[in-house]
């Protein structure tokens, strides 16, 4: 990975639906890397059923598939920053309605 690529942040804002009729809950989201920074680089998480903080999981898998990152270790999404220094800031909004995680 470049220097100017390298990660530094990871910013994950999700928003969350509860399904009441059935008693599950979704979520969809953005993944942001190096926020407000030069090679700022998003990726959006669609809606899909998780409850919790399997966004956090989810938005590791998205990490890993689009960037130069490995998790050989099977590490949550917050050690592989605390392992290596990146400041994470992770969201969810919950009580969403269904409409709002669809934008």
């Amino acid at each position: 990975m470049s220097k100017l690529n390298k990660i530094k942040t990871i910013d994950v804002d999700a928003r969350e639906w509860f399904d009441k009729v059935n008693g599950n809950s979704y979520f969809s989201g953005t993944v942001t890397i190096n926020y407000g920074m030069k090679g700022q680089r998003e990726y959006k998480m669609p809606f899909q059923y998780g409850y919790g903080d399997h966004y956090q999981d989810v938005a590791f898998n998205v990490i890993t598939e689009h960037e130069s990152v490995t998790n050989p270790d099977n590490w949550r999404l917050w050690r592989y920053c605390r392992e290596n220094n990146i400041i994470l800031r992770a969201n969810k909004i919950e009580n969403c309605k269904k409409r709002e995680l669809m934008q």
